[in-house]
């Protein structure tokens, strides 16, 4: 039987990654806009397959790595500042950083609804899969259920642009989002044990879209 403490957890976790909690992910592609430009992803199956990688082998892998680390730190402000300044470091381009620092700043401001000391022991600005871990972590949310909605909700709003951008209409993202049920749940095992040694991606494309995009004249999104 689920206790109250569990239901508790389920319902901070679903608001914080929700697409109704205000952080603005809307209003980023994280690189998918260029890759529609650049006739990468023509259709929903590449969009699936470009959102798969991502989850699988890029830079949204690096961010469940980084999200479990600052999971399991986050009674240790040292460690945390740490784990902050690489994942800033790791920012690949000058979009893909105000991306992630600003989606951090905004989860944590919301955030705060829910008083802890957690807000104390972090830094001031933060990453947004740091900000994440840290406060999941200090509301004893398990490691495994964090990165499997995080990822949930990143491949919703990857979905959510590429329907925007004209690749998938709506019945073909709800069809995406179930064929990668199994990625996701796969991902967030394999993140929720990893450490800092399994950082690393290998999606060259992509990291050259997120560099070409802030060069992109007519476009929706910011990255």
């Amino acid at each position: 039987m689920t206790s109250d403490r569990e239901l508790q957890a389920l319902l901070r976790l679903t608001a914080w990654l929700s697409p109704a909690f205000p952080i603005g992910s809307f209003a980023y592609s994280g690189g998918l806009e260029r890759a529609v430009s650049d006739g990468l992803v023509t259709d929903s199956s590449s969009l699936a397959a470009w959102i798969g990688t991502l989850i699988g082998h890029g830079s949204v892998w690096n961010d469940a790595v980084l999200l479990a680390e600052s999971h399991r730190y986050q009674a240790e402000p040292l460690r945390l500042a740490e784990i902050a300044a690489l994942a800033e470091a790791l920012a690949g381009s000058r979009e893909r950083h105000q991306e992630t620092m600003l989606l951090g700043e905004a989860f944590l401001a919301a955030a705060r609804a829910w008083p802890d000391e957690v807000f104390e022991r972090l830094p001031d600005k933060v990453a947004y899969p740091i900000a994440v871990g840290a406060v999941t972590g200090a509301h004893d949310i398990k490691p495994e259920k964090a990165l499997a909605i995080f990822l949930h909700a990143y491949a919703s709003q990857a979905i959510s642009a590429g329907i925007r951008l004209g690749v998938a209409g709506q019945r073909n993202g709800v069809a995406i989002l179930a064929g990668l049920e199994e990625c996701i749940a796969e991902v967030a095992r394999r993140a929720a044990a990893s450490t800092l040694d399994d950082l690393g991606s290998a999606t060259v494309q992509a990291d050259i879209a997120s560099l070409r995009h802030q060069m992109q004249t007519t476009r929706l999104f910011r990255s």
